[in-house]
């Protein structure tokens, strides 16, 4: 639930340049969040070195793999749906090969090979590099799987090919599993504990990124403002590190810093960030750097501290508000989203309205709003009843959702008048005479494309909005170009 799940990325199936050794087809589907889209780049690489090349017609393919996620319930009904819809289609070509990847193939392993036999292969977060064993054994006739969590995996080693990628914004990884055992959550048990990848090679990935001509990048990880190196291992375990590892160690400030000073040229993101670990020091390193942009996703979950208690949120509604107030001060045009769950167990009206009154006080930009489902493996779903009516929930998310759109306004209208840096993505959906792309803000911003180019840093005057986007006309380009 930490996660931030784009709708319409959901089931995107993915397609690289094609290596004319390569003589097997892969189809490879992600659903989640941005991390298993991140996943599928490593996968992808792997594969593409073991004569694969990825194709979009999912008919042809000899290895379908799907990359799955268990943090809603929706999400696995999804995925379950595909899973049906793979094997109707491997029943006319019975050479074709189906698994699944990612948190769903940790969670329900045995459930997919030996009851229900709907797949030839599992393989969990940690284990692509195991594939080309795992495919061996599926090719002798024998089912495979590997979801061993590891210690150290961080896939720092794996240049990630960019999948159906516009070659502007690139995902880079910088940390994997999460220590923090929020009972509502799975990720700790479906990724594993948190550790940090070497920050050399993050440095290398980006450097490579940036002499494609990439032009921005997001710093990606569960839990990112937590980002420790200090020669390897678990995060938890740095307590045992030598006094040289301690005083070399690099931190989640040393590490955007880094970035921000040797891509001057490059913006720089990151998600997600977690209330207790986001300390002024970050606030202070985004404020310096004009590349950093000025957009935080900070998950709260819910605005009561009996529930945030219940949830085992580090933080509290006190704390959460201090947060909000250093960032208004140190970053004045800073845009907020966040995650919110309507409906824990327990929770009760009084609750809900501690929810609508911190929202009040800080009236996100936008948000990322679901009713809560019981995830089985949790703590939540093992020791707590899931006792808030389906029809309550429902009520209370929609007025959740109404609040943030109203607050969504008040925002994007916050803009109109001022200039805005943006980055130029994509032609507009609803007009191939307009550019979209997106601010520092990380609001999209839509603008007449005149003789800009995609790639290319423009100053746009916001004369309109929506709710979600501001629309407007470029004055000239940034000092980003």
């Amino acid at each position: 639930m930490e996660k931030t799940i784009e709708e319409n990325k959901q089931g995107e199936s993915l397609v690289l340049e094609q290596k004319k050794e390569n003589t097997k087809k892969l189809f490879i589907e992600s659903y989640g969040c941005a991390m298993n889209f991140s996943d599928s780049e490593v996968v992808a690489s792997i594969l593409s070195e073991n004569g694969f090349n990825t194709t979009q017609i999912l008919e042809e393919a000899d290895l379908v793999l799907v990359n799955t996620c268990s943090i809603r319930d929706k999400a696995e009904q999804t995925i379950r749906k595909r899973l049906e819809k793979y094997n109707a289609v491997k029943r006319i070509n019975p050479k074709m090969k189906v698994g699944v990847l990612g948190c769903m193939a940790e969670r329900l392993k045995s459930q997919f090979l030996e009851e229900e036999k709907i797949v030839d292969l599992v393989v969990g977060p940690d284990a692509y590099k195991d594939l080309p064993n795992l495919l061996a054994e599926v090719e002798s006739g024998n089912d495979a799987i590997n979801v061993i969590l590891s210690k150290d995996e961080t896939y720092g080693d794996i240049s990630p090919v960019r999948l159906n990628s516009n070659g502007i914004t690139a995902l880079v990884s910088i940390t994997r599993g999460c220590d923090n055992m929020c009972t509502f959550c799975v990720v700790p048990f479906t990724r594993g504990r948190e550790r940090s990848r070497e920050p050399q090679s993050i440095m290398t990935e980006i450097t490579n990124l940036w002499n494609q001509g990439y032009r921005e990048i997001t710093l990606l990880g569960q839990n990112v403002d937590s980002y420790l190196w200090y020669g390897g291992g678990l995060k938890k375990d740095f307590e045992k590190a030598s006094d040289m590892q301690k005083a070399t160690a690099v931190n989640f400030d040393n590490l955007l810093e880094m970035v921000a000073t040797t891509f001057p040229k490059m913006r720089v993101r990151f998600s997600t960030s977690n209330p207790q670990d986001m300390h002024e020091s970050v606030l202070h390193i985004i404020a310096k750097y004009p590349n950093i942009c000025k957009h935080i996703h900070l998950p709260v979950q819910s605005g009561s501290d009996r529930i945030l208690k219940e949830m085992n949120r580090l933080h509290t509604r006190a704390e959460y508000f201090d947060l909000i107030t250093k960032i208004r001060t140190i970053i004045p045009d800073c845009s907020i989203s966040q995650d919110m769950i309507a409906g824990f167990p327990t929770e009760t009206e009084e609750d809900h309205q501690d929810t609508l009154s911190l929202m009040e006080f800080v009236k996100y930009n936008f948000g990322y709003m679901y009713s809560y489902s019981e995830r089985p493996g949790t703590l939540a779903g093992r020791k707590m009843e899931d006792d808030v009516p389906e029809e309550t929930k429902a009520r209370r998310l929609q007025e959740i959702v109404d609040l943030q759109q109203k607050h969504s306004w008040f925002r994007s209208e916050e803009f109109i008048g001022k200039t805005v840096e943006v980055l130029i993505e994509k032609t507009s959906k609803k007009s191939k005479e307009q550019f979209s792309g997106r601010n520092s803000q990380s609001i999209t911003v839509v603008f007449p494309r005149e003789d800009y180019k995609i790639g290319e840093f423009v100053n746009v005057k916001i004369n309109s909005c929506t709710s979600g986007t501001l629309i407007g006309e470029v004055v000239g380009y940034s000092d980003m170009n």
